[in-house]
């Protein structure tokens, strides 16, 4: 019985960590996690108390949640040149009644770039996001997103940008 739980106690929580590491994604590991959790209290119920464990399937939180209110949530920088490189600013307000901490912010491409503040946004303040969009290699219609992760209910909220991309003329290379 003790080599039981000396497995289960070291087993369980390597499982979780191989799985996590494997896939990137602890959401997809919920059900898994789960089995894995009803097996253990089966086999060993002291291994419940497993702090690896229990870290491995709660979800991380970045305190109390609140909630972002954007001005305009989609920007359209009409007809551009390719290789233009052009920016707007996104301003925003926490409508909760908790800080708003921003975690990360991505763009969907590298050509997408977003800088978030790095500081808590007190409740009814206004915040900035400032996207910059490098059209070098790009044509004809673009759409682009940004994600924002944040301690908000939905916890991703995402905004667009959009232009029109006048492709550069085609160098020849003879006519020089």
């Amino acid at each position: 019985m003790n080599i039981q739980r000396t497995l289960a106690t070291f087993a369980i929580p390597m499982l979780l960590v191989a799985c996590s590491s494997e896939n990137g994604d602890a959401g997809e590991n919920a059900a898994p996690a789960a089995t894995t959790e009803a097996a253990a209290e089966t086999a060993a119920p002291e291994a419940k108390m497993d702090p690896a464990a229990d870290a491995a399937e709660a979800p991380v939180e970045a305190g109390p949640s609140t909630s972002i209110s954007f001005a305009e949530n989609a920007w359209d920088f009409g007809t551009i040149d390719e290789g233009d490189a052009v920016t707007h600013i996104f301003k925003f307000t926490n409508t909760g009644d908790n800080p708003l901490i921003i975690d990360r912010c991505k763009g969907s491409c590298g050509c997408t770039v977003p800088q978030c503040p790095k500081e808590p946004i007190a409740p009814g303040e206004v915040g900035e996001i400032e996207v910059k969009f490098n059209s070098k290699g790009k044509k004809n219609k673009q759409t682009k997103t940004v994600t924002i992760n944040a301690n908000t209910v939905p916890e991703q909220t995402r905004i667009t940008i959009s232009a029109n991309v006048t492709p550069a003329p085609v160098e020849d290379g003879a006519g020089k």
